[in-house]
């Protein structure tokens, strides 16, 4: 076996094998790479000891014998945690038995998915017992947050290190395999949300090896990933190898791209058009397509336009602004962000749902600038966007991690699934959100270095602070049973109103795999009304009608004349008669209704 470590201000590496010393030669093929041949097999432990130049590493790595032994920067495994040594994974062994789904982008119903709470046992194999829910559901990807190795056993998995690697106390690079394995035989595809624009703060060796990051900027975390400094080239290839590996190595279907405006890259090709060719190639080699779904704060429609017409090529992102314009219109929040769209929030809501970005060149009174950049609608087709009314950031970033369902009556619940489910664009789901769950999703950690624990502890509590919550009021990260509060409750789905709720999430789900309109991509043939004052809005998506009353009174929603009983009701969430020959729709309070037919 091979065994290759780059590490350029190294004076000599060495690799520790089974406990035992064995020299590495210099590749005289490759500036700052060292090599070394020998026999290993699965499981076998392994790490590298640099000379006493070796950098600027934080951390003691594992101690033997005297010895600093650092686990593998491309390790597949870290069983003893981030600081321990790396373990030999052969991908040859794990046998499987199901197919790729091979499910398009435009048809596409994502599950927003966390393996540490999707059950309170926190593992894949316990997740995968409960796909059946979700192929019932019908929705047609499981997105996955992130896996990779980070200090202690529950956490969000945004503080990862180890790129190459999976979170042991989940399962492994096994349960990992099984979990794709068992959810692609249900016929559901599985993403991967990927943190390439920073690693977490503990367990993180990669400085001890080479410059895998750069002052030349800074980001929220500190030093900024080295994507266009002296040594970028390598810490690139770095990167694009562990994501091509994720689809490769573990059959993923696609990854989601955390916070790419925090990717600090200046240079003429930017390290995203080479992610977005490197998988369009891979995905051409399987025949099967290969998303890549970011997360962006620019609005920026230049971030999925396609590469021969001068974009990055990324082939979704999510839509924030539809988030919030959303969250606005059912709650009636205006702090933070919130406040530009709270003014006229159905205004707002029409306005993404035709153009996709509220900000796209407008003032943000919160950013304190102009902002975004419009999206060519022509052009543009309505998948290449990714809405939603809930996601782990939006229910994890508040005080409390509570969820819509904390606040919103069952019918405003129902009234936003319909506006996701049957809106132009890709719809996400956040786990428990289809029975209106009412456990909360709380920010929580486990980390394992006590003054970093104090640290996030202090500035969670001092940054909801500054918007009025007392220390008390907001949950201890560290906390266990911060945790387990953000478990699914899934004896829940059965009770109402969970479950009439569950049912309408089906129900829709449903329609949109069997009406064409609701994926049609064009932009541009979509039509909205709305009336703040009366609280509905309505639109158009082909031949069918949607509208929405989110008032505490029946609302009159005029959809145009015709005869009466034009409009056939396809799906209501309370009792409604078609519109009269006036055109008139009497929805009740807090309701939605699918019409089909003009």
């Amino acid at each position: 076996m091979l065994f290759e470590v780059w590490a350029p201000r190294a004076g000599s590496v060495g690799l520790r094998l089974r406990g035992e010393p064995r020299a590495m030669e210099r590749d005289p093929g490759r500036d700052g790479w060292w090599t070394a041949e020998a026999e290993a097999s699965d499981g076998d432990r392994y790490g590298f000891v640099l000379d006493e130049g070796d950098g600027e590493g934080d951390g003691d790595g594992r101690a033997d014998g005297g010895v600093r032994v650092l686990p593998d920067p491309r390790s597949r495994r870290q069983p003893d945690g981030p600081d321990g040594e790396s373990a030999v994974v052969d991908h040859t062994r794990f046998e499987w038995r199901s197919e790729r789904p091979g499910h398009r982008l435009q048809d596409a119903v994502l599950y927003e998915l966390h393996i540490g709470t999707y059950t309170p046992q926190g593992t894949f194999d316990a997740a995968a017992a409960r796909l059946g829910h979700l192929a019932e559901l019908g929705v047609t990807h499981v997105s996955l947050m992130p896996v990779c190795p980070f200090p202690g056993t529950h956490g969000w998995g945004y503080d990862g290190v180890s790129l190459w690697a999976v979170h042991e106390p989940y399962g492994g690079p096994e349960g990992l395999k099984r979990f794709v394995d068992t959810a692609h035989g249900l016929g559901l595809a599985v993403l991967l949300d990927v943190v390439h624009n920073h690693l977490g703060p503990s367990g993180n060796h990669l400085p001890a090896f080479g410059p895998y990051f750069t002052d030349t900027h800074h980001t929220p975390w500190g030093a900024a990933v080295n994507l266009d400094a002296p040594g970028s080239d390598e810490v690139r290839a770095y990167l694009l190898g562990s994501a091509l590996a994720w689809l490769r190595d573990y059959r993923l279907d696609g990854l989601r791209l955390d916070a790419v405006h925090a990717l600090a890259d200046g240079r003429a090709l930017t390290y995203l058009e080479e992610l977005s060719a490197a998988t369009d190639a891979l995905a051409a080699e399987l025949g099967h397509p290969l998303p890549l779904i970011a997360e962006s704060d620019r609005n920026d429609p230049r971030d999925t336009t396609p590469r021969p017409r001068g974009g990055i090529g990324l082939h979704a992102q999510w839509n924030d602004d539809f988030h919030h314009a959303l969250h606005t219109a059912l709650t009636g929040e205006s702090q933070g962000y919130y406040a530009d769209f709270a003014r006229a929030p159905l205004a707002a809501l029409a306005r993404t749902m035709t153009g996709v970005f509220f900000h796209d060149g407008t003032y943000s009174a919160f950013r304190g600038r102009t902002h975004g950049r419009p999206v060519d609608i022509a052009r543009t087709p309505a998948h290449r966007f990714v809405g939603y009314a809930q996601t782990h950031d939006q229910i994890g970033n508040r005080a409390r991690g509570d969820r819509l369902a904390a606040a919103l009556s069952p019918g405003l619940l129902a009234c936003a699934a319909a506006l996701v489910l049957t809106g132009p664009f890709t719809p996400m789901l956040f786990m428990g959100e289809e029975w209106g769950a009412r456990t909360p999703w709380q920010f929580f950690t486990d980390h394992t270095d006590p003054e970093l624990a104090d640290a996030v502890r202090d500035g969670r509590r001092r940054e909801f602070a500054a918007h009025g919550w007392t220390a008390d009021e907001v949950p201890d990260p560290q906390d266990p049973a911060t945790r387990d509060r953000s478990c699914l409750d899934w004896d829940e789905a059965a009770r109402e109103p969970h479950a009439r709720l569950h049912a309408w999430y089906r129900e829709l789900i449903a329609l949109r795999r069997s009406l064409p309109d609701l994926t049609d991509p064009d932009l541009a043939s979509v039509r909205t009304a709305h009336d703040e004052q009366g609280c509905w809005l309505a639109y158009r998506r082909g031949d069918l009608r949607i509208a929405v009353n989110l008032g505490g009174k029946p609302a009159g929603i005029p959809l145009g004349g015709g005869r009466a009983g034009a409009g056939r009701v396809v799906a209501a969430w309370e009792p409604v008669e078609s519109p009269g020959g006036d055109g008139l729709l009497h929805l009740p309070p807090e309701s939605c209704v699918v019409l089909a037919g003009s």
